[in-house]
């Protein structure tokens, strides 16, 4: 039988519970590889190991050095028209949901197993983890060409997070900033002032609270980092402005 993008996710499973480390160098070459793992190196060893598709890395076509990253995802996908609506990716068992890097936080990369769950090397504290979509800022789905995908129809609509605190241009403010900054403030964290702009100082401070925490430190806030500092989801159009 010809491999398909569930024995993507089968593989992937495999390896939960086995370590993180951001920026790790995984052998694409090794089927035996068990970690510290990456998550876009996770992605496109688990493609690779399962399917024999390299994607999403540098060189592309040589398992011996590739080298994977979210952005060359990104890029590779949007250079084959390989992006589906994140509707579909959620419904597609080894499809992958991407969040793009920015100046002040890293990109992500996770497996998605087709019942609004993930398969990802999630953090520093957690490892490899069985995750969930909802809630959380996704800017691309992928189905990588060549690797024979089904989706389920039937499976109801999963909410995603359609706004997140991150540093933009021209900066985000506004009272829910500045709730952050005293949360990370009387934690111990630096934010910098608590003055409701949020700054590159804030994302760093958020990146830490969140690796503590067992978040993706991606110096985002979204649902999951509001809830674990114990802040109501806002109602975002009177929480910021840009300045």
């Amino acid at each position: 039988m010809p491999a398909t993008a569930q024995d993507i996710v089968t593989l992937a499973l495999k390896h939960v519970g086995e370590t993180y480390k951001l920026g790790a160098r995984v052998p694409m070459a090794s089927a035996q590889w068990n970690g510290p793992w990456d998550c876009a190196e996770f992605a496109s060893w688990c493609l690779y190991r399962a399917t024999g598709v390299l994607y999403g890395v540098r060189p592309e076509n040589d398992p011996v050095r590739a080298d994977g990253y979210s952005g060359w995802w990104i890029e590779q996908a949007v250079r084959d028209g390989a992006t589906v609506p994140l509707d579909v990716a959620i419904r597609t068992p080894g499809a992958f949901l991407l969040r793009a890097a920015g100046k002040d936080w890293i990109g992500h990369v996770v497996i998605s197993d087709g019942r609004g769950g993930t398969v990802e090397a999630h953090s520093s504290k957690t490892g490899v983890i069985r995750g969930k979509v909802e809630k959380r800022r996704w800017d691309y789905g992928v189905v990588v060409p060549g690797v024979q995908a089904f989706s389920n129809p039937d499976m109801p609509a999963v909410q995603v997070a359609q706004r997140t605190l991150h540093v933009t241009s021209p900066l985000t403010a506004g009272p829910l900033v500045k709730q952050v900054q005293r949360v990370l403030r009387d934690a111990g964290y630096f934010p910098g002032a608590v003055d409701g702009i949020y700054g590159p100082q804030t994302a760093h401070a958020v990146q830490q609270f969140q690796d503590a925490h067992g978040l993706v430190a991606d110096g985002e806030v979204g649902p999951a980092t509001l809830k674990a500092m114990q802040i109501a989801v806002p109602d975002w159009a009177k929480a910021l402005v840009r300045i």
